[in-house]
């Protein structure tokens, strides 16, 4: 397995025709593995999916922050020699995503955020259940019954429940902790990059309203409600958030 570091990722390794690559964050107590392949394999484009620190493969602890994601983030990027490139986020992934774009916007080419917003407010009492083993199982429970649409495929939902049961609870615990402190409302105009902002309709952990804000106040942001998806739209939907990511990485290039 690859790594940069000690963060873990899979990288298509395609030609790319010179175009900045296509990384992949994924969210709050996820894995690479939270991307369909019609994203991570995206024919002509270059993308690479990481493992945040203490998830999936990759070692060391879960980090406190999103900023402090958004520096491991940084330091792949170095390790790759990537000088600059397109971020893809998915709702905690999103966070990091702008968070880098602020801190280091010369690295950052575009951005697509998917069920993401300015300002996480978690749940105090799902913060609560990630704290002891003994009601770990109820935050899961909670997690996937919000994060798919009423009309979501069952076995899809029961493989989401099982990939997130493998992620140990203080991960989890620090994850929702590090979104709970991130709100960046009154910075989204110092975002200048062409950005893509995707939600699922029936998006009921990051509703389709906090999308919509990110629209309004990102300058060069356009919006995509996709219907028939909630939360874990690129999952239920991947051909349909394929071919919008694809469409956006021709308007950057």
């Amino acid at each position: 397995m690859p790594f940069a570091g000690k963060i873990h990722y899979r990288r298509s390794k395609v030609e790319s025709g010179g175009n900045p690559p296509l990384i992949l964050v994924h969210g709050a107590g996820g894995s690479y593995l939270y991307w369909p392949t019609e994203l991570r394999r995206l024919a002509g484009v270059d993308v690479v999916a990481i493992d945040l620190p203490g998830h999936g493969a990759s070692s060391s602890e879960a980090r406190d922050s999103i900023s402090a994601y958004a520096e491991e983030l940084l330091n792949v990027l170095d390790r790759l020699q990537i000088e600059q490139a397109v971020i893809g986020g998915h709702s905690m992934g999103g966070a990091i995503a702008m968070q880098l774009c602020l801190d280091q916007p010369g690295k950052v080419a575009g951005l697509i955020l998917i069920g993401s917003g300015a300002k996480y407010e978690v749940n105090p009492e799902l913060i609560r259940y990630c704290e002891h083993e003994s009601t770990y199982p109820q935050a899961l429970q909670f997690v996937v019954q919000f994060s798919f649409s009423k009309t979501a495929d069952k076995r899809l939902v029961e493989l989401a429940a099982r990939r997130m049961a493998e992620t140990p609870a203080p991960i989890l615990h620090a994850d929702f902790l590090a979104c709970d402190q991130f709100d960046i409302s009154d910075q989204l105009g110092e975002i200048d990059p062409k950005t893509l902002v995707i939600c699922g309709e029936q998006d009921r952990m990051m509703p389709v309203s906090c999308s919509q804000l990110l629209a309004e106040n990102i300058l060069n942001a356009r919006l995509e409600i996709v219907p028939d998806a909630g939360h874990m739209v690129m999952l239920e939907q991947p051909a349909v958030v394929a071919h919008l990511v694809r469409e956006f990485l021709e308007e950057v290039e």
